[in-house]
């Protein structure tokens, strides 16, 4: 089962009636027609220029229309509540949010004063409904989800002590895990960045049933105060107030309509107030944290956002067998990202550092290991495999490769600008002579625009530009360039010289 119908399955049994704070007391029929027929928009935030790619993925995977947000790195599309689980599981967004309330044209007052009293006064008139039922369902989604998780885990476990024909009791858990795991496993636990998989995998597994059972009891007795906070995105220069002035007010009246607490840090509820010029849009969030962080456990100094490891490879419309390859791989970002969407296709990782290479490799036998968790049995593998190589002289042959998809050193924190000059022009040859004339293409990533430019004008016999997208890299302003392999067949250097010194 993919894992968009996974999540879809466990969406539809969720328990509408688990939390009842915005959900009317009805017939439990009545309540599921309620949500059946509920219908909302998504915001998404996403890599940007990578706005467009993003929307071809929720037409191809959702059959939503997209409204490209002129506010860089945001869309917006309307789904109904039985597509929220594969909203969760898009490849090419950060970020998901639902729409409280839209204002194309809002006439932000000409005082402080003005202005910050019409955000008091907005919070009382706003639809809040719909969207909150979409949060409720959001949140009981999670919790299932990581239910779903723990008890994947649990049945693995069992599976190993019942091959092995013992029996563990509750004492023996931490040292069975310590014993069972090996060192990949426990490096994927103890990454920081992966810190929700920690708490189920681990720390709720060895939570004892008692306290749980408290905690639950204690639930059910004490009324609950919902935690919130609000988050102002503002941009443009013709606001007389500050994004923090714009949260706090917002946020007090927000706070004396539901009587919730505000909390900045540990909080249940994130309201959303994003500004653009006179653009404005309250929303409520779905994600507690970016929904990139899926692939990479073993970080480099330059690691690639697998969002946008996902666009680029998009780009370049990979077919069932193609070879695609990364000749500057770093933590394996790309390929990763590749062979998990794209598992048609062969995907091979270079890079010439022998400690790239390591974490790409490591990043592989993370995922293939979150895999095994998640599915409760021996995982497959990928179709993909990392090497050390120098990416100016592959060992690959001629035209053997269909793809080529790469973020290349921009000389800042990988290389310098000076290396650039003489890396470039050589990695742009050897790409050309491994890739497939007529029908090869390569997606390259690089802030180093002037000597790209430069490179590539030599290489207008093996090369024709197709596209450029322009993108923001850690507040870097750099370009993605999609390249066509021309039909004219690869020449050596030794061949190009003879032929210029022949006689006719």
């Amino acid at each position: 089962m993919s894992d968009i119908q996974e999540a879809t399955n466990q969406l539809l049994d969720v328990n509408l009636h688990e939390n009842q704070r915005f959900v009317p007391k009805t017939e439990e029929s009545d309540t599921k027609d309620e949500f059946e027929h509920l219908h909302v928009t998504i915001g998404a935030t996403v890599p940007t220029g990578f706005e467009q790619t993003a929307a071809d993925e929720i037409k191809e995977k959702l059959g939503s229309s997209c409204k490209i947000s002129k506010d860089r790195g945001k869309i917006y599309f309307d789904i109904s509540v039985e597509s929220l689980a594969q909203v969760h599981c898009l490849r090419s967004v950060d970020n998901l949010f639902v729409v409280v309330e839209e204002f194309k044209d809002f006439q932000f007052k000409k005082t402080k004063e003005e202005a910050l009293k019409d955000f008091e006064d907005l919070a009382g008139k706003l639809p809040w409904s719909d969207p909150l039922k979409i949060w409720e369902i959001n949140t009981c989604f999670k919790k299932k989800k990581t239910k779903h998780k723990k008890m994947n885990v649990n049945s693995s476990k069992q599976k190993i002590v019942n091959g092995q024909g013992d029996k563990l009791d509750e004492r023996d858990d931490k040292g069975f895990i310590d014993n069972a795991l090996d060192s990949h496993i426990l490096d994927y636990y103890e990454n920081p960045a992966i810190k929700e998989e920690i708490s189920t995998l681990v720390g709720d597994d060895l939570a004892s049933s008692k306290s749980e059972n408290d905690e639950h009891s204690k639930a059910e007795t004490e009324p609950q105060v919902l935690k919130f906070r609000v988050t102002c995105n503002r941009a443009g220069e013709k606001h007389c107030f500050t994004s923090n002035e714009a949260a706090r007010d917002f946020g007090g009246a927000v706070q004396g309509l539901f009587k919730w607490k505000a909390d900045m840090t540990n909080f249940d509820v994130e309201v959303l107030l994003n500004i653009h010029n006179n653009e404005m849009v309250v929303g409520i969030a779905l994600t507690e944290e970016s929904l990139h962080r899926r692939n990479i456990t073993h970080f480099g100094p330059t690691t690639l956002r697998s969002t946008l490891a996902y666009g680029m490879l998009r780009l370049c419309a990979p077919q069932p067998t193609d070879i695609i390859v990364d000749p500057m791989c770093g933590t394996g970002a790309i390929p990763i990202e590749g062979a998990t969407e794209w598992c048609n296709c062969y995907h091979i990782a270079g890079d010439n550092s022998p400690l790239a290479v390591k974490r790409a490799a490591d990043n592989i036998s993370s995922l293939l290991t979150k895999n095994q968790v998640k599915e409760g049995k021996h995982s497959w593998g990928l179709p993909i495999d990392a090497v050390q190589w120098d990416s100016c002289n592959l060992p690959l042959r001629t035209g053997s490769v269909d793809i080529i998809v790469t973020d290349m050193p921009f000389g800042k924190r990988m290389g310098s600008k000076k290396r650039n000059w003489n890396l470039y022009p050589a990695c742009l040859r050897e790409m050309s002579r491994v890739c497939r004339p007529g029908t090869g293409r390569a997606v390259l990533l690089t802030q180093d625009k002037k000597c790209f430019a430069k490179a590539l004008s030599g290489m207008g016999h093996v090369w024709r530009k197709v596209h450029t997208v322009w993108v923001n890299i850690g507040g870097l302003h750099a370009a993605v360039y999609l390249l066509k392999r021309t039909p004219q067949a690869f020449v050596h250097c030794s061949e190009q010289d003879e032929q210029r010194g022949t006689p006719w």
